[in-house]
């Protein structure tokens, strides 16, 4: 990428800090314009003063023709989509910076059915799958030394028995502490959870096993600046879950994505596949409405 472009696009970066989005969101569309420098300069447009409304144009529909290079798929919509408003971001900010020839964004986008593609990316886990996965733990972590394997193995307990024993989200489940466990009620107490909404979840007794046995015989002992239960970062719990994919040493298992909230939708596949009716399911999962719930039906006939 020639000075101009690389020049431009620290700019942009630089520039898109100040409308607010995150640091992944401006990394997200900082790549995509990289990429769209990239494209121009290899159809010798080698200067930003000489893009026009047609080259956008003919990159939109160029970008709808090719394979990712990470997965040799097509693009998805969303991804397309995200390409799109990262142009028309690059207009708007090429105005403001005073370019008077800047083309105005085209505002095309790809109209989809956003919450049907959703559906369809979800992927839960068998039952026997869970039972594997939990059955491969004590063969995670292996160079480690017993204390620190130990760490590992009780907090990969610990996100099964709350992110698909109970079915929590995977905040819900982080920021639980010993006070919000009433192991006589068998219940966990969910303090604002999503839409800052309290609930109840219902403990199995394999379930409160776990946790007393975590909370007794493990978390006590640890002496932490903080009183939540989980004592690892997100995303080390998130790599254990990596962990634990691998040792199951099962292709189908591991072909699939594992992360807190597929548990969540796992368990709730279950529950319907068992015969628990939408209404109930709905209640334990803290849903705001049926229509989220529905969702595991889709799933289901799938």
């Amino acid at each position: 990428m020639n000075d101009n472009y690389t020049a431009l696009l620290k700019e942009y970066a630089h520039w898109f800090d100040t409308l607010g989005y995150n640091a992944k969101t401006k990394k997200r569309y900082t790549g995509i314009i990289k990429q769209f420098f990239s494209y121009l300069q290899a159809n010798n447009i080698n200067h930003i003063s000489l893009l026009n409304h047609q080259q956008i144009q003919t990159y939109f529909d160029y970008v709808q023709t090719v394979k990712s290079q990470k997965t040799g798929e097509a693009y998805s919509i969303i991804h397309l989509n995200d390409i799109f408003f990262a142009v028309d971001k690059l207009c708007q900010f090429l105005h403001d910076m005073g370019m008077s020839n800047a083309p105005a964004p085209l505002n095309y986008r790809i109209k989809t059915d956003q919450r049907q593609e959703n559906i369809d990316k979800i992927e839960p886990f068998s039952i026997e799958e869970i039972k594997q996965l939990q059955k491969a733990i004590p063969d995670t972590y292996q160079k480690y030394s017993f204390t620190l394997r130990e760490q590992r193995h009780r907090e990969l307990e610990l996100i099964f028995a709350l992110c698909y024993g109970c079915a929590l989200r995977r905040m819900e489940a982080y920021k639980l502490t010993a006070d919000n466990v009433d192991f006589d009620r068998k219940t966990i107490f969910i303090k604002q959870g999503k839409n800052y909404k309290d609930r109840i979840v219902p403990m199995s007794d394999n379930v409160c096993n776990t946790l007393k046995d975590y909370i007794y015989n493990f978390r006590n002992f640890q002496k932490l600046p903080h009183n939540r239960l989980f004592i690892l970062s997100l995303s080390e719990l998130h790599n254990s879950l990596k962990e634990a994919q691998k040792a199951t040493n099962n292709e189908q298992i591991q072909a699939k994505r594992l992360y807190f909230h597929i548990l969540r939708h796992s368990m709730a596949t279950h529950l319907l596949q068992n015969g628990m009716d939408v209404e109930s399911i709905s209640k334990f999962l803290g849903h705001s409405s049926l229509v989220s719930t529905q969702v595991y039906t889709h799933i289901v006939n799938r």
